[in-house]
């Protein structure tokens, strides 16, 4: 086959190495040409996935792979259309389709007639049949289902771990008719290759949940959860907070029966998942409370940690409080919805000193973002973990010189290290 993968991100590109590896002729589409350069160079453009280096190079050597700016020529001559362009949902919690809708535009002016065109893009209930199936027919004079085939397959993989997450989960796809399902189940099972799952009731592999609807949902339904059982671990922290009960010790205890499967509560939910896809199923289902209090539980828990910190060492005006973990989540170079912003908000409004450290990333970096960098062993007067770095599991009060107050967001950081300083860990 060849295939045409529009979008060259941090999910993008390692598809498009893993249908390049798996033996197929790969055309990657992206509009940043500094993407496209590296690319072709054989390059990474971003650090941190794993294997992702390696496997470039070698299919680039191979010519299975080449990078190009031209989406539209690109699927002129390809069998198979992936899209893996990033959906931005506002702060009004609406989708905002610009970057797909420009995507889609570009495909459906080289599509033909025999392609089949599958969107991993996470999106809201209906949005492949009614949204961008309708797009492609206008710009093409094909119809979908007919002329060509769509469905959707959402990306279940997490960035770091791109290959390994391809092989552990099933591939899940849903086709606007039968035969899209089919042509989506037949070109999965050649580009992917999947480990033995003895845990699932049916073998791991590309599982078709019978319409695209269905495979948009699955990919709402799995995150949502998440987000609502870390909402639901968040309200026992705090719940256990006021009445002295250690709740990580009752998660656990719960979870030792099979039918509780408890979170972990904590500072922050970021990323790219967690924290946007309820917003896209509150975008299909306005009248969800469960999802929608979730997740305002889940966006409060900065403040909560902050007023922590402001309970163990009373007005921090003044006060030089360090930020530890710019990042949304420990080893990940990304602060896509990072709890990080939060926080510093909610030190500024106390007039503290909001001072930001990362280790995966340099002063400069810190700068852009708006931060002032914090350096170990600068002096301090108290600090909120925020991002549970490795780096971090071995911290000690030496090592945040004159620190009198410590909040561990995270978990991770053993008190005894701090036996000189007023300690709390969320929910416990």
């Amino acid at each position: 086959m060849k295939i045409t993968v529009v979008g060259l991100g941090k999910i993008g590109l390692p598809l498009a190495v893993q249908y390049a590896t798996s033996g197929h002729e790969v055309i990657g589409a992206d509009t940043n040409p500094a993407v496209v350069e590296l690319v072709n160079a054989g390059t990474e453009p971003f650090p941190g996935e794993f294997e992702l280096a390696e496997k470039l190079a070698d299919v680039i050597s191979r010519d299975l792979l080449i990078a190009t700016t031209d989406t539209t020529a690109a699927v002129a001559q390809s069998d198979v259309v992936v899209v893996v362009v990033p959906l931005f949902v506002g702060n009004d919690g609406l989708p905002d389709f610009g970057w797909m809708d420009s995507a889609t535009e570009s495909i459906g002016a080289g599509l033909r007639a025999g392609t089949f065109v599958v969107y991993e893009t996470t999106l809201p209930v209906g949005t492949t049949r009614t949204r961008f199936g309708p797009k492609l027919a206008e710009l093409s004079g094909l119809t979908p289902g007919a002329d060509f085939d769509l469905a959707f397959s959402p990306e279940r993989v997490l960035t770091g771990r791109v290959f390994a997450d391809l092989r552990r989960y099933p591939k899940l796809v849903g086709g606007v008719t039968d035969q899209s399902a089919k042509r989506a189940v037949e070109f999965y099972e050649q580009v992917l290759q999947f480990d033995e799952r003895p845990d699932l009731d049916r073998p791991n592999g590309v599982w078709d949940l019978g319409s695209a609807e269905a495979a948009e949902f699955a990919k709402l339904a799995e995150t949502t959860y998440r987000d609502v059982n870390i909402g639901l671990a968040n309200q026992f922290a705090r719940f256990g907070a006021k009445h002295d009960i250690d709740v990580l010790a009752v998660i656990e205890a719960s979870n030792s029966q099979p039918y509780s499967h408890i979170h972990r509560p904590g500072i922050a939910v970021g990323g790219h998942c967690i924290p946007v896809y309820p917003r896209l199923y509150l975008f299909n289902d306005p009248d969800a409370t469960v999802v929608r209090a979730a997740r305002e539980a889940n966006a409060a828990m900065p403040e909560y940690s902050v007023g922590l910190l402001d309970g163990l060492i009373g007005d921090l005006t003044g006060l030089r409080v360090a930020v530890l973990g710019a990042a949304y989540r420990g080893g990940v170079k990304e602060t896509a919805f990072s709890g990080v912003f939060s926080t510093v908000d909610a030190l500024t409004s106390r007039r503290a000193i909001a001072l930001v450290h990362d280790p995966m990333y340099t002063d400069e970096e810190l700068e852009r973002l708006g931060f002032t960098p914090y350096h170990l062993g600068e002096p301090i007067d108290a600090a909120v973990l925020q991002a549970d770095h490795v780096e971090y599991r071995s911290l000690a009060s030496n090592d945040l010189t004159g620190i009198r107050a410590f909040v561990d967001g995270r978990t991770i950081v053993d008190p005894a290290n701090f036996a000189d300083v007023a300690f709390r860990t969320i929910g416990r």
